[in-house]
């Protein structure tokens, strides 16, 4: 058990004004890579961590922390405003964000995903900081047969999503199988699906797929339907209510449930390794809208949408740290980034970190606290800021938004080959958004893919071939109970309003 002093002292650490300048920079800086589309605050993390080398620990940490938490708050902003996500997890964000914006609405959904991202972010936060180690034990005894069975789960979630084609949406998802499976095989680390590219050994680019399919292809569709006129990105309509540009006490307060399901969901997901934020805020919004009286107002403009994806994928990121402080596991790239900061500074992630850096980790979790509140207050004055922004000619807005992207990408994979992967994933997502499959379940599945099949070959090999074994796990059998609940109920509910 940490003494209360250590804590008390960390805390304080935390709490200094040089300190405090680290954290504001580094959430600045974080909104506003995530607010244009093709930098993200993953590639800002990488890029920044050089230059915390003559840094504290705790003001370098502290930093890299501010600017993924802020580059969620930031990728939210071309996703409502442009329906172009500034990072992957602001993907659900979009759904409902999009259609919000274009009602007259642009600052009522940004300040709502603000709102419910700092509520999901805090949320986690505490959680981390309270009940950390007994999290982190628990996602150590789930093995390789519990994962198959929870990502059997998340798959099963994704019928709620496949809307009124059920060929349509798996068929997106096996084509976000099949791209996860290029490279190499997990098993034997044999290349396969490569074609002689030896650039594919290690699987597609995520940023070129993502970027490509969320951004480029967006774009492509805009430009289509232009016409050769040249607007605005996003025509804005005064509404002259003044509702209309903020989110009262009311609408917050009737989002609770939704921003504590979609905290809990983050949190959880968070805590084991691998699942990641983008699936977080889809289960998240997918298991809103299954629970909803109201199930056709999703899509066109809904808070609860908004409130549902924003809380999941912030709530991620403190959760993430759970099993990186305590296991020296990191949960996503980020944690990754995170992890390989800590040891520059000289500190080994673990068990013993607690007893050994005590100090460093409770002022990092006041730190975590600080950019929460900091992020609120940078998110107020920049959200005015954006709105502006993408009121200028569509011309300028997406030549920018595009060479940023070739510029990200090409930085992110350290090479022309990766922005020609970004290219051709902006054409299958152009052709398949026009055929109508649903580039939700590819990303997702494609997400999910890697992690999946390396869990099904563990598994194997644990139980010789024999899945009757996964029934001999409580936890597995549950899991995969759900997952047939689930895909009969989403079934249910898409026939019943195919005959309303």
């Amino acid at each position: 058990m940490v003494d209360l002093s250590i804590i008390l002292a960390g805390f304080s650490d935390a709490f200094s004004l040089y300190n405090l300048l680290f954290v504001l920079f580094g959430v600045v800086l974080g909104q506003f890579v995530g607010a244009v589309p093709g930098i993200g605050p993953i590639m800002a993390m990488a890029i920044a961590i050089p230059f915390t080398f003559g840094l504290d620990p705790l003001p370098a940490i502290a930093f890299l922390v501010g600017v993924n938490k802020g580059g969620l708050v930031g990728g939210a902003v071309p996703a409502v405003l442009m329906n172009t996500p500034g990072t992957p997890d602001a993907a659900a964000t979009a759904l409902d964000g999009y259609p919000l914006a274009k009602q007259g609405k642009p600052l009522k959904a940004t300040k709502m995903a603000l709102f419910s991202s700092v509520t999901g972010d805090t949320f986690s936060d505490i959680v981390l900081i309270t009940v950390s180690a007994p999290l982190a034990i628990l996602a150590l005894k789930m093995g390789p047969i519990e994962i198959v069975a929870l990502m059997i789960f998340a798959f099963s979630i994704l019928a709620g999503l496949i809307g009124n084609s059920l060929t349509k949406g798996i068929i997106a998802a096996a084509l976000g199988m099949l791209a996860a499976s290029i490279g190499t095989d997990p098993e034997n680390f044999t290349p396969r699906l490569i074609f002689g590219y030896w650039d594919l050994f290690n699987g597609l680019p995520l940023p070129s797929v993502a970027i490509g399919l969320l951004a480029i292809s967006e774009i492509l569709h805009r430009l289509s339907v232009a016409h050769g006129s040249v607007g605005a990105a996003i025509i804005i309509k005064d509404t002259g209510n003044p509702d209309d540009r903020r989110v009262t006490w009311v609408e917050y307060w009737s989002c609770r449930y939704t921003m504590l399901r979609g905290a809990v969901i983050g949190t959880v997901l968070g805590a084991l390794p691998g699942i990641g934020s983008t699936a977080a805020a889809f289960m998240s919004y997918a298991m809103t809208k299954a629970g909803s009286k109201n199930p056709q107002s999703f899509g066109k403009g809904n808070l609860h949408g908004i409130a549902a994806a924003e809380s999941a994928n912030s709530a991620v990121v403190g959760a993430n740290l759970i099993p990186l402080l305590t296991l020296g596991i990191p949960g996503s790239v980020g944690a990754a980034l995170i992890i390989s900061a800590f040891m520059i500074h000289g500190m080994q992630p673990g068990p013993l970190l607690f007893e050994t850096q005590g100090r460093l980790v409770y002022g990092l979790f006041g730190a975590m606290l600080m950019a929460n509140f900091i992020n609120l207050w940078v998110g107020q004055l920049g959200l005015r800021f954006w709105i502006k922004v993408v009121s200028a000619p569509e011309s300028i807005i997406f030549s920018s938004a595009l060479l940023l992207c070739f510029v990200g990408v090409s930085m992110a994979t350290s090479g022309l080959f990766g922005v020609s992967i970004m290219l051709i994933f902006a054409v299958l997502g152009y052709v398949m958004a026009s055929f109508g499959y649903s580039l939700v379940i590819f990303i997702i599945a494609f997400f999910l893919g890697p992690r999946f099949e390396k869990s099904i070959a563990q598994s194997l090999s644990l139980t010789n071939g024999d899945l009757t074994q996964v029934l001999k796990s409580p936890v597995a059998a549950a899991l995969l109970i759900l997952s047939v609940i689930s895909v009969i109920w989403f079934l249910r509910k898409n026939v019943r309003e195919e005959d309303a």
